[in-house]
């Protein structure tokens, strides 16, 4: 038995359908490859993970589409 927050249950269903996954399917995937004696905690720290590099990658993107726009494409540089 698997106890989560509805935040996690309603990201995880998320990811597996854009995943085109059966949710089964993702949660045992997540099982196999934990590092945790917990599953729960397991799936919040996969769901977090998920998002987390979602995050990072569309701020990459934007910084870098913002840059292009401008005519920057150098790096940025430190302030001070």
């Amino acid at each position: 038995s698997v106890s989560l927050e509805d935040a996690f249950w309603t990201s995880l269903k998320d990811i597996a359908t854009r995943r085109g996954l059966p949710l089964s399917t993702q949660i045992d995937a997540i099982d196999r490859a934990r590092k945790t004696a917990n599953l729960s905690s397991a799936i919040r720290l996969f769901v977090m993970d998920y998002f987390r590099t979602r995050a990072i990658t569309s701020d990459t993107s934007t910084t870098e589409a913002s840059r292009a726009s401008s005519g920057n494409s150098s790096a940025p540089r430190p302030c001070g």
